[in-house]
């Protein structure tokens, strides 16, 4: 017998608009407050404190313009955030401060969130959709520096990327991208090589999120249609299909596989977030409380397992948060 799903652990509300990025800062010891940071529609970046469950501070600085991207760089001090203003800003938010310190113009006017990738202490790889439509750019932080840009084939027509992972697969190796693009293919690139090393078609409509687990090399994505595929990377470097997943309804907008690799949440059209078991994609829990479409899912990196924490945003300007820690 499945147990009731649980209800939200509490609500945050407060973000007057669509929530679309979400981001949790729990990982360091206390007397540090667990944090959770929010992108929303109108601009907004909100700082939440998740003792009081209120926003200690909120960052302006995409124009209004609505931001889709939040990503700390080693700490919850060093903030970037991406929004449509074509603009990635990097925050320095020591000491109370809320200044954006740097910021790297895109050009690029789709919904492709950036990629990053910590490859050494300070240094950090992110990834980008570029100005010309297929292509995607790669960038080493904070210097900015190109380190590559990856052109698809002549005549590949894979259309705009649509979501991006950097990913080293075992601890010091050569850092890999895999990219989702809006024919409905998964790409794994090289960077050292800016060449791609294999092509899958995953999907008939555009990749609208992928995640990848390093360590089962095997991956997940979801697109507007009405289901999940699950891929693996063999020895070779090859994409195969592992299997796919039939959901109940269309539209996936975000996945993400828990840091212990045990469990993925999927953000769906359909209001729900669905939990399912990482190992055989057996359905564990449907979380009903969204009036609108889930944008975004987070797990938090809480150092208890006990404490650790789900986060789901939505089109009805609210964050739901869920401990279902003790129940999977």
């Amino acid at each position: 017998m499945a147990l009731p799903p649980p209800d939200p652990q509490f609500v945050l509300r407060g973000t007057s608009a669509a929530v679309h990025t979400l981001h949790f800062s729990c990982g360091s010891q206390e007397p540090n407050v667990p944090i959770l940071f929010s992108g929303s529609e109108n601009g907004f970046i909100h700082v939440w404190n998740l003792k009081t469950h209120r926003a200690d501070t909120v960052l302006d600085g995409h124009g209004r313009k609505s931001v889709y991207c939040v990503e700390t760089m080693g700490g919850k001090d060093r903030l970037l955030s991406q929004g449509r203003d074509q603009r990635i800003c990097l925050w320095d938010l020591a000491e109370g401060r809320t200044s954006v310190v740097d910021s790297v113009f895109t050009e690029n006017v789709g919904f492709c969130r950036c990629s990053l990738l910590q490859v050494a202490q300070g240094r950090w790889l992110m990834a980008m959709a570029a100005k010309a439509l297929e292509e995607v750019q790669v960038l080493e932080l904070p210097s900015k520096t190109s380190v590559c840009t990856l052109k698809p084939e002549v005549g590949a027509k894979l259309g705009m990327p649509m979501c991006l992972k950097l990913r080293q697969l075992t601890c010091g190796s050569q850092p890999l991208l895999l990219a989702g693009y809006e024919d409905g293919s998964v790409v794994l690139w090289s960077l050292s090589m800016a060449k791609a090393l294999s092509q899958l078609a995953c999907h008939q409509e555009p990749v609208m999120s992928l995640d990848f687990d390093s360590e089962k090399a095997k991956g997940i994505s979801g697109s507007s249609e009405k289901v999940l595929s699950i891929w693996s990377l063999n020895e070779q470097q090859n994409l195969q299909v592992y299997k796919t997943h039939k959901l109940v309804n269309a539209g996936i907008s975000d996945i993400t596989i828990r840091p212990d690799k045990k469990i993925l949440a999927t953000a769906g059209w359909d209001h729900h977030i669905r939990i399912f078991g990482w190992k055989k994609m057996k359905p564990l829990a449907v979380l009903d409380y969204h009036t609108a479409t889930v944008h975004c899912v987070s797990f938090s990196d809480h150092k208890k397992p006990s404490e650790r924490l789900l986060a789901a945003g939505s089109k009805d300007h609210r964050i739901s948060i869920w401990s279902i820690y003790t129940q999977t």
